[in-house]
C-alpha cells in the first residue's frame, strides 16, 4: 500500500477501504505523509466524492485518532446541538442553558468564527475573564455539578480533523459533504455525546447555499450518527438573513441576555425553541419534540434559563457584573447609521454581505492571527418584510477603525433590496427534518 497507489484509485472515482483510509488520516497524522499529497488526495476526495462506507470509514478514523470521552458517569441523557455556521448565529448561547435547566446534561464543544460566519467561542470570549480552555477532567466536573459546560476543542479531541481541516481550508476542498460530515461527527462524537440536534443552514449565508445541499448533508450527518447509535435529529434552516437582530460578538452577547430574559427576537427565538425542544425529547425530559418546545419557553418565562446562564458565566470565570449590568460595557469609538434608500418594504438583506461586512469592522478574523474586536459589529434595526421610509435608519454599524466606516455603509445600503409590495416571509425552519424516534 503506498499514498499514490490511493491517491490515484480515488482519482480514478473507486471506493477505498477501511485500511486505505486509515492508513491516509493517521499517516498524515502522524506527519509521515507531506501536505502536498494530502492535498491531492483531498482534492481527489473532493471531486469524486465517497461512499456511506467510505464517509463513516474517515469519521471512525478521525474519532479515534484522539481521546473519546466517557460522560457514563454523569446521570441523564448527554445531548448536544451543532449549527454548520451562519451569520448573527446566537442559538448555542441561549439554548444550552435553556436544555440545562430543563435537566438535559449538555456538553458543547464549539468553534471559532469560520469565514464570514461568527464563532460560538468567540461570542462567549468577549464576556471579560470567560474561559473556554478547560481540560477534559475540568470539562466533564462542570457538566457533572451545573448540567453544562461550553470549551473549544483540545488538542487530544480529534486531532486528525484539526489537522486535515487546516489543509482543507487552504486548498478549496472545505465544501465537501462527506469531509464536512466527518470533520463534524468525529469532533461530537468525541466529546461524550448520547444524542445530536443539528442545525443545517441553507441560503446566502450558509456554507450549503442550496437547499439541495443543505438536506444532502442533513442526510449523511444523520447516516453517521444512527451508526454510531447516536440518536440524531436535523433541521434545515434559513440563513438568507442574519438571525436575530445583531452581528458581532459582544453585541450578540447582548441579544443573549435579552433572549434569556424572554425579550429575544421572534426568529431567534423560534430556532433555538425548535432545536431546544428536540434536544429536551431527546434528553427524555419530554414525550415529543412539540412538548419539548413548551418546556424550552416554561426555562424561559420562568427565569430557570436566566439562572442557568449565570451559572455557566461563574463557573467558567466569566466576570457577572457585565451580564447582569450590561451597559457598563467598553461601547466602540464610532458608530454610523444605515439609511434606507427608498420607501416600500425590505424584500432581502444578503447575509452573507453582512457577514463580511461585520468582519471589516473588526468583528471577526480576515487572517487567523487577526484580533477581534468584540465591541465591533452591527445591530439591524429593520429586517425582511418590514415597512421602511426613504432616509429612515435600517443599521447601525460599530467599530473602532473610523477609515472603514464609509466602505461597510455603503456595503451594507447596497446589500438592502426593496418592494414598493408587501413582502411575504421566508419560511424560517423548513418542513422537510429527519428524526430518529427512541
Amino acid at each position: 500500500m503506498t499514498v499514490y497507489e490511493i491517491i490515484s484509485k480515488k482519482r480514478d472515482g473507486l471506493e477505498l477501504s477501511d485500511k486505505e483510509i486509515s492508513f491516509m488520516v493517521n499517516g498524515f497524522t502522524k506527519c509521515e505523509i507531506p501536505d502536498y499529497q494530502m492535498s491531492a488526495w483531498l482534492m481527489a476526495v473532493y471531486l469524486q466524492g465517497m461512499t456511506k462506507r467510505e464517509t463513516l470509514s474517515i469519521t471512525q478514523t478521525m474519532l479515534h485518532s484522539g481521546e473519546v470521552v466517557d460522560l457514563s458517569s454523569i446521570a441523564g441523557v448527554k445531548v448536544d446541538k451543532h449549527s454548520t455556521g451562519g451569520v448573527g448565529d446566537k442559538v448555542s448561547i441561549v439554548l444550552a442553558p435553556i436544555a440545562a435547566a430543563a435537566g438535559v446534561p449538555v456538553p458543547m464543544i464549539s468553534g471559532r468564527g469560520l469565514g464570514h460566519t461568527g464563532g460560538t467561542l468567540d461570542k462567549l470570549e468577549s464576556i471579560p475573564g470567560f474561559r473556554i480552555d478547560f481540560s477534559i477532567e475540568q470539562y466533564r466536573q462542570k457538566i457533572e455539578k451545573i448540567g453544562v459546560c461550553l470549551i473549544g476543542q483540545t488538542n487530544t479531541l480529534a486531532p486528525a480533523d484539526k489537522k486535515i481541516y487546516a489543509l482543507r481550508d487552504v486548498t478549496a476542498t472545505i465544501q465537501c459533504i462527506p469531509l464536512i460530515t466527518a470533520s463534524i461527527m468525529s469532533k461530537k462524537l468525541a466529546e461524550g455525546i448520547d444524542a445530536l440536534v443539528l442545525d443545517v443552514k441553507t441560503g446566502r449565508g450558509a456554507f450549503m447555499q442550496s437547499y439541495e445541499q443543505s438536506v444532502t448533508l442533513a442526510k449523511s450527518l444523520i447516516s453517521v450518527g444512527e451508526k454510531f447509535g447516536k440518536p440524531t435529529v436535523a433541521y434545515i434552516t434559513n440563513m438568507n438573513e442574519p438571525l436575530g437582530n445583531t452581528v458581532g460578538n459582544w453585541l450578540e452577547i447582548k441579544e443573549c441576555i435579552d433572549a434569556l430574559h424572554g425579550n429575544g427576537p421572534g426568529d431567534l427565538m423560534e430556532v433555538t425553541h425548535q432545536l431546544c425542544g428536540a434536544m429536551i425529547y431527546l434528553g427524555k425530559k419530554a414525550d415529543s419534540i412539540e412538548q419539548g418546545i413548551k418546556t424550552s419557553k416554561e426555562m424561559i418565562a420562568s427565569g430557570k434559563a436566566w439562572n442557568k446562564f449565570l451559572e455557566i458565566v461563574k463557573e467558567q470565570n466569566g466576570d457577572v457584573s457585565f451580564i447582569e449590568q450590561p451597559e457598563k460595557y467598553p461601547q466602540s469609538k464610532y458608530s454610523a447609521d444605515v439609511l434606507a434608500d427608498k420607501t416600500g418594504c425590505i424584500a432581502s438583506i444578503d447575509s452573507l454581505e453582512v457577514g463580511l461586512t461585520a468582519i471589516t469592522l473588526g468583528a471577526g478574523r480576515q487572517k487567523s492571527d487577526d484580533q477581534i474586536d468584540p465591541k465591533a459589529g452591527i445591530v439591524l434595526h429593520k429586517k425582511t418584510t418590514d415597512a421602511v421610509n426613504a432616509g429612515e435608519k435600517i443599521m447601525t454599524i460599530y467599530s473602532d477603525n473610523q477609515k472603514i466606516l464609509e466602505q461597510a455603509k455603503s456595503r451594507l445600503a447596497a446589500a438592502v433590496s426593496y418592494s414598493s409590495t408587501p413582502v411575504k416571509s421566508e419560511k424560517l425552519i423548513y418542513d422537510l427534518n429527519f428524526k430518529i424516534e427512541i
